[in-house]
C-alpha cells in the first residue's frame, strides 16, 4: 500500500535526519522534494501547499529539543500533519438508537460498491450488528444476482425484487423485511453510473429523502487519485456524505484519493478494501496509516489482524516448539504457513513491520505464487518424512517432485532453507533476511 509514495517520502526525510544541524535552507530543500513527491503521488495541489505551510510554519517554530536530533523533530512534524491531512481519528459507523441503521452505499461503476456492500455486510455480522442486504442497483446487469449471492456467501438476509425497477419502493420494501428480520443495519446497495449526471442524483436524492439514511456511504476507488477526489466532491455537495470507504488500496494506488479526500470533503475515510477477500475490508485508521507511510510499521493492525484470523492456542503450540530442543518439523511448518496465509497477503503483512521498507520487500522478492507450491511440495511428503526430513534421500525428492508438480530442485531448496531457518529460530536471528521468506544466500524460501 503507497509503497511508491512511502519510499520517496521516507528518502526526503533521511536526508534530513542524517544531518546533526538542521539549517532552514536545508529544511526549505528537504520540503520541496516533499511537495514533489506529494504532487506525483496525485494530491490535491491546494492541499500539498497547505501541508507544506504547516509543517514549515512548525518546523521553524518549535523549539528543539536537546535529547532528540533536529531531522528526527521534522519527521515528527510530518507524521503529526499526516495524521491531520489524513482525518486526525478513527470515524466509526455511526449507529441508530432505534435500529435499523439504514446505510447507502454510492458511487460509480465500477468501484466496488456491491463487493464492498458484501465486505462490509460480513464485517458488521462480526460485530453482532445483524446486518441486511437491500439490492437496489436496477441497472446493471447481474448486480441483483451478484449481492444475492453475497448475502449467501456471508449468511445474512437480502432484500431483491428482480425485474423492478421503483427503486424507492424496492428500498422501502427492504427495510420493512429488513425490521421483520430482526436485522439492526440495513446496507442499500444503489445503483452507479459510469460517471456523476444529474439523473443519477435526482435519483440519490429521492432516496434520501424516502428513507433518511443515518449513513451515507461513497466507494471510491483508491486508484484514481484526483478523479476519486472529484467524485467525491461531486456526491458530498449533491448528498452531504457521512464517509467514504476507498477499495482497490492493496494495488499500486499512489495515495492521492486518500491523502486528498478528507481534506477537500471533510467526510471521514471509514474503512478501506486491501483485497478481494470477503474479510479484506479494514477499519481506517489515520494515525497508523501515517505511520505505514513513514515506514514506522503497524504492529497494532498487524496483532488485531492476528488475534483475529490466527488460532492462539495452536500458534502458542508451534512458538513453544519452535525454541524447543528438536524445533519444528515440515508439519508445524506446513501449520504455521497456513496460519500466516489467514492473515492475509504476505506482502501486506510484513509492511506492517517497523523498519520494512518497499526497497527491503522488492530485494526479498516476496512471491506469493511460491507459498502454493511450497505447500504442495509439503503435502506431497509422507508423515514420517515431514516429521523427520533427513530421511529424505535422493529416490524419496524425486517421488515428491513428481507429486507436487515441480522439480527436484524446489524440493532441494526448500530443505535446505527449512534447515537454515530452524537454526535461524533457535538462535534468535533478527531481520527481514533471518525470515523464511528473506531473501539470503540465493532466493528466499517464498522468494523467486
Amino acid at each position: 500500500m503507497f509503497d511508491e509514495l512511502s519510499a520517496r517520502l521516507t528518502a526526503a526525510l533521511q536526508k534530513l535526519t542524517g544531518r546533526g544541524v538542521l539549517t532552514e535552507e536545508a529544511v526549505k530543500e528537504g520540503l520541496r522534494e516533499i511537495r514533489r513527491v506529494l504532487l506525483e503521488a496525485d494530491v490535491s495541489f491546494d492541499l500539498t501547499r497547505q501541508f507544506l505551510e504547516r509543517v514549515e510554519q512548525r518546523a521553524t517554530g518549535t523549539q528543539l529539543l536537546k535529547a532528540v536530533r533536529p531531522g528526527d523533530q521534522l519527521v515528527k512534524i510530518v507524521y503529526d500533519e499526516l495524521v491531520a491531512l489524513l482525518g486526525e481519528k478513527q470515524a466509526p459507523l455511526a449507529f441508530a438508537s432505534v435500529p435499523p441503521t439504514v446505510i447507502l452505499l454510492v458511487g460509480l461503476q465500477g468501484s466496488g460498491k456491491t463487493t464492498t456492500a458484501g465486505k462490509l455486510a460480513k464485517r458488521l455480522k462480526l460485530e453482532q450488528k445483524a446486518p441486511f442486504l437491500v439490492a437496489a442497483d436496477v441497472y446493471r446487469p447481474a448486480a441483483v444476482d451478484q449481492l444475492v449471492t453475497l448475502a449467501g456467501q456471508v449468511q445474512v438476509g437480502c432484500h431483491a425484487e428482480p425485474g423492478v425497477t421503483d427503486v424507492g419502493g424496492i428500498v422501502r420494501r427492504g427495510i420493512e423485511a429488513a425490521g421483520k428480520a430482526r436485522a439492526r443495519t440495513v446496507l442499500v446497495d444503489t445503483a452507479g453510473r459510469l460517471q456523476i449526471d444529474a439523473g443519477m442524483m435526482d435519483e440519490l436524492k429521492a432516496l434520501k429523502a424516502a428513507v433518511k439514511p443515518h449513513e451515507i456511504l461513497l466507494v471510491a476507488d483508491g486508484m484514481t487519485g484526483q478523479d476519486a477526489v472529484r467524485i467525491a466532491s461531486g456526491f458530498h455537495e449533491a448528498l452531504g456524505l457521512t464517509g467514504v470507504i476507498l477499495t482497490k488500496m492493496d494495488g499500486d494506488a499512489r495515495g492521492g484519493a486518500a491523502l486528498s479526500i478528507y481534506g477537500v470533503t471533510q467526510a471521514p475515510i471509514k474503512f478501506i478494501g486491501t483485497g478481494e477477500k470477503l474479510d479484506a475490508l479494514e477499519p481506517f485508521r489515520p494515525d497508523r496509516l501515517a505511520g505505514r507511510i513513514l515506514q514506522k510499521g503497524d504492529i497494532l493492525t498487524l496483532v488485531e489482524r492476528a488475534q483475529a484470523t490466527v488460532d492462539a492456542a495452536e500458534a502458542e503450540k508451534l512458538a513453544r516448539k519452535a525454541v524447543s530442543k528438536k524445533g519444528l518439523d515440515l508439519q508445524d511448518f506446513l501449520a504455521a504457513m497456513k496460519q500466516m496465509q489467514s492473515m492475509g497477503p504476505l506482502k501486506n503483512v510484513l509492511g506492517m513491520l517497523p523498519g520494512v521498507n518497499p526497497q527491503m520487500l522488492q530485494a526479498a522478492n516476496v512471491d506469493e505464487k511460491r507459498i502454493k507450491h511450497i505447500e504442495a511440495i509439503v503435502l506431497s511428503m509422507t508423515a514420517k518424512e515431514r516429521a523427520d526430513p533427513d530421511l529424505i534421500n535422493g529416490s524419496r525428492r524425486l517421488r515428491i517432485a513428481k507429486g507436487a508438480g515441480r522439480t527436484v530442485q524446489e524440493v532441494n531448496q526448500l530443505l535446505t532453507q527449512f534447515k537454515q531457518m530452524q537454526k535461524l529460530m533457535k538462535g534468535g536471528a533478527k531481520g527481514l533476511r533471518g525470515l523464511p521468506f528473506g531473501k539470503g544466500p540465493g532466493p528466499g524460501m517464498f522468494g523467486r
